[in-house]
């Protein structure tokens, strides 16, 4: 039995999660909840699975008034934390073994760094945290002994792929991508792309944040700066291929030229699974995979200059130090801005490099560090122009 917690419970990672572990109640036991701004579902939430625990995160939900609505639906014992704190509070908890991390933005990565101090294992499904803190992440893992397993399905692919294998080995890691809804149409017409459009993922259902990614690659550019911290690979050795099917969720290249792939239908609750029942694999919730009927697999090397996201996340991770952090924090603004309507579609990407050439990187090597470059990030994007 494996006691979790689960971080941004209400999202649409801990909802698929929430899923998998009423799959295994024999092997999941849920502690722990946490959850930004949606009081009601948490509610339901703990209605439903009578966790140990629960964090409410976001401040405009952590007033008396908010706190007493939630409180209402705990039963006695339950304990309820508030606050960003509340995340550190929930996984350092004596009950917890495993957390899986699926909270928005930078706000994930405390939590992570305090459970892999503790010893625990994270499955870690919020990009930030790699991304801003990889160099934080590594030394949390060093310090503590934690353990670190991808939920991305790109990274859970290589992650699966590489078990039983020496990283000696290794001549090459392969991340597809699928392209999104745009990769197929001409450039030009992308600057009267609708936020409905950028929404209409062809393959995937994901919150709007990393679908509008998708549609840009900014979320693949991500993938590759977290897989340079996961598998300890430079950028040289870290590949994106467009795939529409969405089939293939990843390649290794060896040295003598072999290669492995994991495939499955692209349903997230899979490497959720094999995340929280690591090193086990049970029949699970997603339908097995029919190669006859998907019929054909295409790969396309992923332009950069059609997709400069991509462009900048390796440049990112050539500046190095906290320059991954700006990239990060800055796009998130920008996809924020294009969702409310206050900037085009190809307007995301500009504004997000405009930002990054103004950074000097810092070292990133403390999470005040970091803190302050996404700080920074967010405030700069304020002042480029046409922005709003």
């Amino acid at each position: 039995m494996k006691r979790i917690s689960i971080l941004g419970a209400t999202g649409s990672i801990g909802r698929q999660a929430l899923e998998v572990v009423e799959r295994f109640p024999e092997r999941l036991e849920l502690v722990g909840v946490s959850a930004s701004r949606s009081v009601e579902e948490l509610g339901k939430i703990v209605l439903r699975h009578h966790p140990k625990a629960v964090a409410l995160t976001h401040p405009a939900s952590t007033d008396p008034s908010r706190a007493n609505l939630l409180g209402s639906f705990l039963p006695p014992g339950t304990g309820l934390y508030l606050g960003e704190e509340g995340l550190v509070e929930l996984v350092t908890r004596e009950d917890v073994d495993l957390v899986l991390v699926a909270v928005v933005g930078i706000a994930g990565l405390a939590p992570t760094l305090e459970a892999l101090r503790r010893g625990k294992t994270v499955a870690l499904a919020t990009k930030e945290a790699l991304v801003a803190g990889g160099k934080l992440v590594e030394r949390a893992i060093k310090e503590g002994g934690g353990r670190l397993i991808p939920v991305d399905s790109e990274h859970s692919a290589i992650f699966q792929c590489l078990q039983g294998e020496s990283m000696e080995a290794v001549d090459k890691i392969v991340l597809t991508a699928s392209g999104g809804p745009f990769w197929r149409r001409n450039p030009a017409e992308l600057e009267r792309v609708t936020v409905e459009e950028a929404l209409a993922h062809p393959v995937w259902k994901m919150g709007k944040k990393i679908t509008v990614d998708s549609a840009t690659l900014m979320n693949k550019g991500l993938e590759v700066i977290e897989a340079h911290y996961l598998f300890g690979l430079p950028p040289e050795k870290i590949e994106v291929l467009i795939h529409p099917q969405s089939v293939v969720h990843s390649l290794v290249r060896f040295k003598d030229g072999a290669m492995l792939a994991q495939l499955s239908v692209p349903d997230m609750r899979l490497p959720i699974q094999y995340a929280l029942l690591y090193p086990e694999r049970l029949p699970s919730l997603v339908r097995t995979l029919d190669l006859a009927e998907v019929g054909k697999l295409e790969f396309q090397r992923a332009d950069l200059e059609r997709f400069p996201a991509l462009r900048l996340a390796y440049l990112a991770l050539e500046m190095g130090g906290t320059a991954p952090t700006v990239l990060s924090a800055a796009d998130e603004v920008a996809v924020e801005a294009f969702l409310g309507g206050r900037i085009s579609f190809t307007r995301i990407v500009q504004v997000v490099e405009e930002v990054l050439s103004c950074h000097v990187p810092l070292s990133g090597e403390t999470l005040e560090e970091v803190l302050e470059a996404d700080r920074w990030a967010r405030k700069k994007i304020g002042t480029v122009p046409i922005f709003y």
